[in-house]
């Protein structure tokens, strides 16, 4: 259809069921929005109407300036009532188009956020060098810290308050492999890729019941810049970063499971979509998960 004839659409829209007043501003909202064929001018004339039907419920009145601001349109999308979730984020996007076309002055232009990447994961070369400058520390303690640290990051993927607070207690050999008991408000079991499975028991006997990476309190700060600084200076190594080792073993279990091969062959490429589906799945048995995620002891 040509311009013309899209606005003879719009102007010729008087559906029986919507009352006049709420057919006019629907009409002129989606005149002004100027849309570029009938199926879209169609979905903007059913939302603007929706609006204005809700809004003279409520009554406020049937203008652009009124109807049209971001606070009324987000309202209206979350409590008209006898919408559908689907219908709700339709008519919300189109009254959002409408509104930057008719009243620009209240919807200015999203500014883009930068988005932080994950980190890069580390190179099998770099986590034996960081582990053999670990083996190479000074005294037993510092040696079993700084290999706790690795193994923790690089083998469960631990960081934050999760690699801060497990004691030496909280590793276990079971289940054909070895695993970690994180608690906290995330409290889950983590199978520990096999690579890490001599250093890190090591480590954990040495701790007891204390932290593995040192210290006395769980709500300690700046934990591992001291572990940190003593694995730098290696040749050829990197600063040592726990997100980095954390990317680490989310890299490789990622890897062992398939999943690059799954969100290929589904298409898929938001994370969101994958925590809608895990959200319905039941998680795997600790035998399960630990074959599963290359955590069985050769």
């Amino acid at each position: 259809m040509t311009p013309d004839e899209i606005a003879g659409y719009i102007a010729r829209w008087r559906p029986s069921s919507v009352p006049p007043p709420v057919a006019a501003f629907a009409r002129d909202v989606v005149r002004s929005a100027g849309p570029r064929d009938k199926e879209r001018a169609k979905s903007l004339l059913a939302a603007a109407s929706r609006l204005a039907a809700w809004a003279a419920g409520l009554g406020l009145e049937l203008v652009p300036g009124t109807l049209l601001h971001p606070s009324v349109i987000e309202r209206f999308a979350r409590t008209c009532p006898g919408l559908t979730a689907v219908a709700r984020r339709t008519h919300r996007s189109s009254l959002r188009f409408i509104g930057r076309r008719v009243v620009p002055h209240l919807h200015p232009a999203d500014l883009p956020l930068p988005r932080e990447r994950a980190k890069a994961p580390y190179g099998p070369g770099e986590i034996a060098g960081f582990l053999a400058l670990a083996a190479a520390q000074p005294t037993p303690a510092r040696r079993a810290r700084a290999a706790g640290l690795v193994c923790l990051g690089a083998g469960a993927g631990l960081i934050r308050g999760d690699l801060r607070e497990v004691r030496g207690t909280d590793v276990a050999v079971r289940s054909g492999g070895v695993v970690v008991t994180v608690s906290g408000p995330r409290s889950r079991v983590v199978p520990v890729l096999a690579r890490y499975h001599d250093p890190l028991p090591v480590a954990a006997a040495f701790a007891g019941t204390g932290f593995v990476t040192g210290g006395t309190s769980p709500s300690r700060q700046n934990l591992t810049t001291p572990l940190t600084a003593s694995l730098a200076g290696g040749s050829g190594l990197p600063r040592l970063d726990t997100s980095r080792l954390r990317a680490t073993w989310l890299t490789e279990t990622a890897a062992l499971i398939g999943l690059g091969a799954f969100m290929t062959a589904a298409g898929i490429t938001c994370s969101q979509r994958l925590g809608d589906l895990a959200a319905g799945l039941e998680p795997a048995d600790e035998d399960t998960a630990v074959r599963l995620l290359g955590a069985l002891r050769s």
